[in-house]
């Protein structure tokens, strides 16, 4: 009990595993597209910040290159950045000066003379002058964040006379505003599609899951009553799970119909022996009572007794054909034999048992074929048809069989000119333990069972069996069984 109590808190719903699922693929998916964008996005931002900052290094180099001074001082410095000067790319005049310009920036300018001390600067720098290799700006640690930092010495135009270093700072405060606002963006959309993944993961698992639930709540209703005849829900879309719902109903059906055939064979079983039972118990209390005195009644009671034991042992052994008759499809179900051998070979067995009757055996198949039966049970059909048109035969000993193709199967006719049925009775005579005449089918040692087997015989290898019988003329059955696979053409 405690073991199925810890299975019970153990359980978690596929639609919840599904859910939980579905959220994490989006999210690895999200992550990684999402990733790769805002990388992109960054990396672009970044180049254009460390352009700005190229671009600004070169401009003022060329300002400061025009100092016509040994070195730079502070009022030689802002008198260059000051100064209107033509564009060397466009000619044209600056709108603005320099200093104006980085003032409305969110650059650091800061210019070294030759002993690196600070003589112009329009900001406190994060770091000290530190001369690169590289022309670019390049990113450094700053006080907080990273940092762009360009330095450059400058050289007089014209001439390799060192005035001084420049330093030019970014410290992206653009970009880090930026890089937070889009974080916090993907962030807030990485929960949403999360939410909304695990939402419609956890809607479409239900949908998806409809059959399995109808299946599992079919399942406890026959486990609490095996005898209910409840089925799945099947869908209308042709999908797997809507194969699975057929399939689990012809499974339902085929239990179902192996308990109806286990009740019917008990009550059978129980209807068809009281008969003989009570004979045999009558005469047993006539041999206890009259037996030990009375010749007659001795042997009149034990013959009686042995001849109720051998129908009821016929009985019996009839009742556990039609039982295995039932499991035939499952059992059997590639089972083949060549159909013409089986009737020569039951044609010849005839002959020689009766040889007061006339066979005739038509073949109209002119070459061997295969049927989907096994070889013990066509034999058994034959012989059940062939007994009954051999018992019902009083006037005209003959039986015709017959071999014809059609289509995909085999026809199998067996007639005989007897007694014949009435229309009405045509179809009950498939029925167990049915009797056209009783009085006279017990006397020729008949239970009604063996059409009966024969019928689920051949329905069990999805073939069909029929009778057209007139009164007073005869009889016609006949079998039709579909060619084996490996034979067709």
């Amino acid at each position: 009990m405690n073991q199925e109590q810890k299975s019970q808190k153990r359980f978690i719903s596929l639609k919840v595993k599904w859910a939980i699922g579905t959220a994490l693929g989006v999210f690895v998916i999200f992550v990684a597209l999402a990733s790769t964008l805002f990388w992109s996005f960054t990396s672009d931002l970044l180049s254009q910040e460390r352009q700005t900052v190229n671009h600004s290094v070169s401009t003022i180099s060329r300002r400061l290159g025009a100092v016509d001074a040994p070195q730079f001082d502070r009022q030689n410095v802002q008198q260059a950045l000051t100064k209107h000067q033509p564009d060397s790319r466009t000619g044209r005049f600056y709108r603005t000066p320099v200093v104006e310009g980085l003032a409305d920036s969110h650059l650091v300018v800061t210019v070294y003379d030759r002993s690196q001390r600070v003589v112009f600067t329009t900001g406190l720098p994060e770091r000290k002058l530190v001369l690169h290799s590289q022309k670019s700006a390049e990113l450094v640690k700053g006080d907080r964040h990273r940092i762009l930092q360009a330095c450059r010495p400058v050289y007089q135009n014209g001439s390799q006379h060192l005035l001084g270093y420049l330093q030019v700072e970014n410290p992206l405060t653009v970009y880090h505003q930026r890089f937070k606002h889009l974080a916090l963006i993907a962030l807030l959309l990485l929960l949403l599609v999360i939410l909304l993944s695990g939402l419609l993961g956890y809607f479409l698992t239900y949908l998806l899951l409809e059959p399995l639930n109808s299946i599992h709540s079919t399942l406890e209703e026959v486990s609490a009553d095996p005898t209910r005849d409840v089925r799945v829900k099947v869908s209308t879309a042709n999908d797997e799970l809507a194969e699975l719902g057929r399939m689990f109903n012809k499974m339902l059906d085929q239990t179902q119909r192996y308990i109806d055939q286990q009740s019917q064979f008990v009550g059978d079983v129980s209807h068809e022996l009281r008969t003989p039972m009570a004979i045999i118990q009558g005469h047993a209390q006539m041999l206890q009572r009259w037996g030990k005195n009375d010749a007659k009644v001795r042997d009149e009671s034990i013959n009686a007794i042995m001849q109720e034991t051998t129908r009821m042992n016929n009985l019996v052994k009839e009742m556990l054909d039609l039982s295995r008759a039932e499991q035939v499809e499952i059992q059997f179900r590639d089972a083949s034999t060549v159909v013409n051998d089986v009737v020569k070979q039951v044609y010849n067995d005839l002959q020689m048992i009766h040889p007061d009757f006339t066979f005739i055996l038509d073949d109209d198949l002119h070459r061997p074929v295969k049927v989907q039966i096994h070889r013990d049970h066509l034999e058994q059909i034959l012989i059940i048809l062939c007994d009954n048109a051999v018992k019902y035969s009083t006037r005209r000993t003959e039986v015709h069989l017959t071999l014809s193709k059609n289509f995909n199967a085999v026809e199998i006719g067996v007639q005989d000119f007897g007694e014949g049925i009435p229309a009405d009775e045509t179809k009950k005579v498939f029925d167990r333990f049915y009797r056209v005449d009783k009085a006279r089918s017990r006397k020729k040692g008949g239970n009604g069972l063996g059409l009966a087997i024969a019928k689920r015989l051949v329905e069990g290898y999805h073939g069909t069996i029929s009778l057209e019988s007139s009164l007073g003329y005869g009889s016609i059955f006949r079998v039709t069984l579909p060619i084996a696979d490996d034979d067709q053409k």
